[in-house]
């Protein structure tokens, strides 16, 4: 990791949180989201939003059991949140690129499309909605 501070509690306290909430393109302004819906992710799960982070150097953790507090769903898909390391303890910032939590957002929602999970999931569901599509039309043809 790019910042291997020690973990006190009182250093992860200091790290800023990130709920998937944040980041869910289906999610309105007063659901919870806090990026444009034009840069969001479909349901992303906080397990992604920590492997974009580490995967880019920052220091970031997975709390599994939290919940964001304006999301009604208790689903085990939509709980989790992850902590983020922005700054060090001296006041400096981790990495260069990532001065506010809202860069961290952003990026996240950039990459998160592009993990690999991602990518096998959207290729199979698509063929079925074909398909699934495809199957309606014929029907809906012979009714008539």
């Amino acid at each position: 990791m790019a910042c291997a501070a020690a973990r006190s509690q009182a250093d992860q306290d200091r790290f800023v949180c990130i709920y998937p909430a944040y980041l869910n393109n289906k999610k309105t302004i007063a659901e919870g989201r806090r990026i444009p819906i034009s840069k969001a992710v479909e349901n992303p799960t906080a397990t992604e939003i920590q492997d974009v982070c580490s995967a880019v150097g920052l220091n970031a953790f997975l709390e599994k059991n939290k919940m964001y507090s304006r999301e009604w769903n208790r689903d085990a898909q939509y709980r989790g949140r992850v902590r983020i390391q922005l700054k060090q303890e001296d006041g400096s910032l981790c990495l260069t690129q990532f001065p506010s939590r809202k860069s961290v957002m952003l990026y996240a929602a950039e990459m998160i499309p592009k993990l690999k999970t991602r990518t096998q999931k959207t290729g199979g569901s698509d063929q079925t909605l074909q398909q699934g599509e495809g199957s309606k039309k014929g029907k809906g043809k012979k009714k008539k």
